[in-house]
């Protein structure tokens, strides 16, 4: 599957010889030296950062990372390319950068189908040499791109049956048994949000031999339906932070599926707060 956003490594190397293009490399620091993509620019906090869906967090994220696309050289005439190192070991890290992009009202953002391994399998060059950016001013968008909703519009939507919340994180903190991927106990909570459908995120991708991609269109589209999940569905997804959220945006979006939103603060924020109901323990069904 590949559609608008996602590129192929082959893509990717010609359009870099063709237009302005930044290319961001969200992986750690120590990946990166040890070899990456002509160009590309280590941007870790992509993947690091943790948000609250506050008005507070909300402007504070807006203004972090304007100033952070901004510094590797993002001015609105380029077209971000965003890569991990495959599409299923990052936490869909690639695919969050792409969605703050987004969010942030980034003109041209794309992502790097199948990352890094996927450009070291088509034998296409590495470096180990650092890239210096050219700064930029980031257009920072007046009003944020209609991708998200806050901690309030997902409380909301517990009552509003028109409204598929959709929990993509890894069986075990499905299950309860672990708060997040940074340990079981890392949130004060253990659980899922009240009324969440189920589609742990690795569903969406296959292997080939190229590596790890996203499924095709209709095949995308046949797990999403075992979820009741229909091209005109309305759909509110959640994970951790919202890296594994992006990811799964990132399919649905490619595979038809109009209407999709991110709880971006995810299981993070809502697990902090006593106020908000869970579910708890093993699913009853």
């Amino acid at each position: 599957m590949s559609g608008q956003v996602l590129i192929e490594p082959a893509q990717l190397q010609q359009a870099m010889t063709a237009e302005p293009i930044v290319v961001i490399d969200t992986r750690d620091p120590g990946a990166y030296a040890s070899g990456h993509i002509p160009g590309a620019i280590n941007l870790r906090e992509i993947f690091t950062y943790l948000a609250t869906s506050d008005h507070e967090g909300l402007e504070a994220m807006q203004h972090k990372f304007a100033e952070a696309f901004g510094a590797v050289g993002l001015s609105g005439k380029e077209t971000a390319v965003v890569y991990e190192d495959t599409m299923n070991t990052g936490f869909g890290q690639s695919c969050r950068g792409y969605f703050l992009l987004k969010y942030l009202g980034y003109p041209k953002a794309r992502v790097l189908h199948g990352g890094y391994q996927a450009w070291v399998s088509a034998g296409l060059p590495t470096t180990t040499e650092p890239t210096l950016p050219t700064p930029a001013q980031f257009p920072l968008a007046c009003e944020p791109g209609a991708v998200m909703v806050d901690k309030d519009e997902m409380l909301a939507a517990l009552n509003d049956p028109s409204v598929i919340k959709l929990d993509v994180r890894d069986v075990d903190e499905w299950i309860a048994t672990s708060s997040s991927p940074y340990g079981p106990d890392f949130c004060p909570r253990k659980g899922r949000i009240p009324g969440a459908r189920w589609l742990e995120w690795y569903r969406l991708m296959k292997p080939v031999d190229e590596g790890i991609v996203f499924k095709a269109r209709d095949e995308v589209l046949a797990e999403c339906q075992t979820v009741g999940i229909h091209p005109h569905s309305r759909v509110y997804v959640y994970c951790f932070k919202g890296a594994r959220a992006s990811n799964t945006f990132l399919a649905l979006k490619e595979a038809g599926v109009h209407d999709v939103k991110i709880y971006f603060g995810s299981w993070n924020e809502w697990s902090r707060d006593p106020a908000l109901p869970i579910e708890e323990g093993f699913p009853a069904s």
